[in-house]
C-alpha cells in the first residue's frame, strides 16, 4: 500500500445500484494487496460514450459492462479478443496504450464455474442453452472449448437460435432446435434467458427435465430462481444459479486488469453469505 492514488475501476449499466461487483472487487483487491477502488456508473441510454469519458478524465483504468451495453461496448473498443469478437459483446473494457482493449469474461466465468466449483464435466456431455441473446452468445465459445458431445440452443424466436448456431458452426456439434420440439436427455441445461428476473420459466416442456440433468440458472437471487424451483419439481439431478459464474467472471477481468488470478473460493463464500 502507498500513498499514492487507488486505481480506480468501475462497472457500467443501467441499473446498476444492486450490484455485487464492488463487494467482489473489494475482497480480491484485499485479498491480493492491490490499491484500488471500484465504482459504479448508472448511465442512462444515451450516455454510453459520455460516462465513459468523463470516467478516463479522472483517470479509470477500466471497466466492467453490463446491460444493456455490452454490445455498445464492443463497438466502442478499438481492439478486442476473440471471445469478444465471437460474443459481438464486451463485459470488460481496459485500457492499453491510449485504447479501450474489450473482452468476454461471460463464458470463461460459466465454464470455471460449472467444473471448477460444481465439480461437472463438459467434455462428452449433451447440453441445452435456453436463450439467444447476449448472455448466450457470451457462453457458446467457452462451452465449444469445454469439448461437449453436442450443444443445442433453443430460443422463443427460433430464427434468433438459429442464426447463433450459425454463427458458432463446428462441424455439427452446435444446432438449433424449437421450444415445442426439445425433448429428454440432458446432461446439463442451462438458462439464458432474463425470465428469471420476473418469476417466470422458459416455455420449455418439462420433458427435457430428468434425474441426469444438472439445471443452471444464469440469473440468482436470495432463493432459488423461477426457473431452479420448477426444475427441482420436476427431477433435476442437481440445482445452481448464476452467483458462481458471477464471481469467476469478475476474476478474470481482475486477471485482465492487474494481472493476477485471486482465488474464488472465499469470495464465492463471502458472496452467498451475503444473499442469505
Amino acid at each position: 500500500m502507498t500513498g499514492d492514488a487507488p486505481a480506480l475501476y468501475g462497472l457500467i449499466g443501467h441499473p446498476v445500484e444492486h450490484s455485487r461487483s464492488p463487494l467482489i472487487h473489494r475482497l480480491f483487491a484485499e485479498q491480493t494487496g492491490q490499491h484500488m477502488n471500484y465504482v459504479l456508473i448508472d448511465a442512462v441510454p444515451g450516455r454510453f460514450r459520455a460516462e465513459i469519458e468523463d470516467f478516463r478524465a479522472r483517470k479509470g483504468q477500466g471497466l466492467n459492462v453490463t446491460l444493456p451495453f455490452k454490445g455498445d461496448a464492443f463497438r466502442f473498443c478499438a481492439r478486442s479478443t476473440q471471445r469478444a469478437r465471437q460474443a459481438r459483446a464486451v463485459n470488460t473494457i481496459a485500457w492499453k496504450d491510449g485504447e479501450a482493449f474489450g473482452d468476454n469474461t461471460d463464458g470463461a466465468g460459466l465454464v470455471r464455474d460449472l467444473e471448477g466449483n460444481l465439480g461437472l464435466s463438459l467434455r462428452g456431455s449433451r447440453i441445452l442453452l435456453i436463450g439467444a441473446g447476449g448472455a448466450a452468445r457470451g457462453a457458446v465459445g467457452a462451452i465449444i472449448d469445454a469439448d461437449p458431445a453436442e450443444l443445442i440452443i433453443a430460443n422463443r424466436t427460433p430464427d434468433r437460435a438459429a442464426s447463433l448456431a450459425e454463427a458458432f458452426s463446428s462441424g455439427g456439434l452446435v444446432r438449433a432446435d424449437t421450444f415445442e420440439n426439445l425433448h429428454g436427455g440432458f446432461d446439463l441445461i442451462i438458462n439464458a434467458t432474463s425470465a428469471s428476473l420476473s418469476g417466470q420459466v422458459p416455455a420449455v416442456p418439462a420433458a427435457i427435465i430428468s434425474p441426469r440433468s444438472f439445471c443452471y440458472d444464469m440469473m440468482y437471487g436470495k432463493n432459488p430462481t423461477a426457473f431452479l424451483s420448477w426444475a427441482s419439481a420436476h427431477g433435476a439431478g442437481g440445482c445452481a444459479d448464476g452467483v458462481g459464474m458471477l464471481v469467476e467472471q469478475a476474476a478474470e477481468s481482475f486477471l485482465l486488469w492487474r494481472n493476477l488470478r485471486p482465488d474464488t473460493g472465499p469470495v464465492l463464500r463471502e458472496v452467498r453469505r451475503r444473499l442469505s
